[in-house]
């Protein structure tokens, strides 16, 4: 029997017994929100045998969250349970890069010039201190001289004591003029040494607090596998940016420069990552706002009731009457997603993101529009036109919302913030004052010497004289724009005239704006006069 069992034993393939394999993560993928990310890291692995195994991954951020976190396993491999681990881990080195690998090679070989360079400074500093110790101790010779000297034995003294001293000072002069090349190469190892801890320093780091990321999986066979993990992270961002320039030389047109600034605090730097820039809001309102019934029911206002009987009907006339409030309109916001449409930017390179810097600023594209362009100005407010640009979104996504800087012929003339753009949809923008159209707006006085507003008993006339004057060398069309009263009672008329007749009266469905159109050439000149009329019955008051 218990041959038999041997045998048995001998013969059937027992699974491996589970053991622990620890490896690193590289993030090789981001997808970047407008509020968060999505990380998509490759673990690779070697199985080293078929059967179970815990793979320990060593390099997720501190702050991660498990439900945050999806797997996917490479062909052969089967997951089990899994949870984040941020105690009783094993011992790991500090991560480094292969570019850093490579700097602090550079930060070494920097450190040993420098030391050599000290080295040298310190030896020729050693002999120059040497030579003035010597100097020093000639000249301190106080002249005693000993028994029994002779004049031969003082002139020979002297001529010893001189001849020392001289070739002390040489010695020293000597040792000084090596000074200065030994000193300029200890200041440029210095600054070798410095450039090169800074170019560490820059260098994109794998090294951070962690947490671990314990999984527990079957491999079919032994050798390489890839677990792919997709991570879900705040503290990450990005915003689109504009560049509007519009020309005029060549026909008029407009260019909308692209560029995206991406910001990101995760805690570890996207090196050389695939980056995507998604309009999608993950992280906010997903479905619409439940709606609750309102029950609503009446009944005798009581206390209202007993205080309208302790009263005379005179004073309960004095009491204030309810009035039935209109609903404020629903405040209009501009909204990035679209329904059943995500924009969606694919950057063609990959690029690095270091956490906790400031925005990396990255080129998208250009769109090219044909604006339609005139110089429009409010005389009644300012004293000089303003050249807007009207253009259609002919590009079939939408532009979403952010701030654009407003060039005019290559010069920069101001910043405005662009709402989301639509495809189809038309917008104007603002390039700036256009200081060669003046503008006036004169309330001419009467022969009585009032001034252009004149007010009777049930009436009150206004009267003004527009001028625009173009005093550069470039035609322009120019659109003006005032106003008149408007009324909504039948007892108050308003009347008005205008010459030259307005081109468009209640501007975009404003009552009382008015506008002309026309075209300006260069050193022309056009005058408008405008009179308006307040007509009322005698016992009443304007307002």
């Amino acid at each position: 029997m218990r041959a038999l069992l041997a045998a048995l034993l001998a013969t059937t393939a027992l699974p491996s017994l589970a053991d622990t394999i620890t490896a690193s993560s590289t993030i090789t993928a981001v997808t970047v929100y407008p509020d968060g990310a999505k990380l998509t890291r490759e673990v690779t692995f070697t199985a080293p045998a078929a059967g179970t195994h815990e793979l320990l991954v060593v390099d997720l951020p501190l702050d991660s969250d498990p439900g945050m976190i999806r797997l996917a396993p490479s062909e052969g491999l089967t997951l089990g349970a899994f949870n984040l681990r941020a105690d009783r881990l094993p011992p790991r080195e500090d991560p480094l890069t292969p570019d850093q690998e490579a700097a602090k090679t550079r930060v070494e070989e920097a450190e040993a010039t420098a030391r050599a360079a000290q080295l040298a400074l310190d030896a020729v500093s050693a002999k120059v201190e040497a030579a003035e110790a010597q100097v020093r101790f000639l000249a301190s010779f106080s002249g005693a001289l000993p028994d029994g000297a002779t004049p031969e034995t003082i002139q020979s003294m002297a001529a010893m004591i001189g001849a020392e001293t001289l070739a002390a000072r040489q010695a020293a002069l000597a040792a000084r003029s090596g000074l200065f090349p030994v000193e300029k190469a200890l200041r440029d190892a210095q600054e070798a040494l410095a450039k090169a801890q800074a170019a560490y320093d820059a260098l994109p780091t794998a090294d951070m607090a962690y947490t671990a990321l314990s999984l527990a999986l079957t491999a079919a066979e032994a050798g390489a596998q890839t677990v792919t993990v997709t991570q879900y992270v705040g503290n990450a961002s990005w915003r689109p940016v504009y560049d509007l320039n519009l020309t005029r030389k060549e026909g008029d047109a407009l260019v909308l420069n692209r560029s995206v600034l991406v910001t990101q605090y995760t805690g570890e730097d996207w090196a050389g990552v695939a980056l995507t820039l998604s309009s999608s809001r993950p992280s906010e309102q997903a479905a619409p706002t439940q709606l609750w019934p309102e029950l609503r029911s009446i009944g005798p206002d009581v206390e209202d009731e007993l205080l309208r009987k302790s009263m005379g009907a005179s004073d309960a006339a004095m009491l204030p009457v309810e009035s039935i409030a209109e609903a404020a309109p629903a405040a209009i916001t501009a909204g990035v997603a679209m329904e059943g449409d995500t924009v969606v930017y694919q950057y063609p390179e990959l690029v690095t993101v270091a956490t906790g810097v400031e925005d990396l600023r990255l080129s998208l594209d250009s769109l090219d529009f044909t604006p339609i362009v005139e110089a429009v100005a409010v005389p009644r407010l300012d004293r000089t036109a303003f050249v807007m640009a009207s253009f259609t979104n002919g590009s079939n996504e939408p532009l979403l919302p952010g701030e654009a800087m407003l060039f005019r012929e290559g010069v920069l003339v101001g910043s405005t913030w662009l709402d989301v753009i639509a495809p189809g949809v038309e917008t104007d923008v603002g390039f700036g004052a256009l200081e060669t159209l003046r503008v006036t707006r004169e309330m001419p006085k009467r022969a009585t010497g009032e001034t252009g507003v004149f007010t009777a008993s049930n009436q009150q006339t206004e009267s003004a004289v527009i001028s625009i004057e173009n005093t550069g060398d470039e035609a322009w069309p120019i659109r003006i724009l005032d106003q008149v009263p408007y009324s909504e009672q039948e007892d108050l008329v308003v009347d008005f005239t205008a010459d030259p007749s307005p081109t468009e009266t209640d501007v975009e469905g404003q009552r009382g704006i008015l506008a002309w159109e026309f075209d300006l050439a260069a050193g022309g000149k056009q005058t408008i006069t405008l009179e308006h009329t307040l007509s009322w019955p005698e016992d009443m008051v304007l307002q």
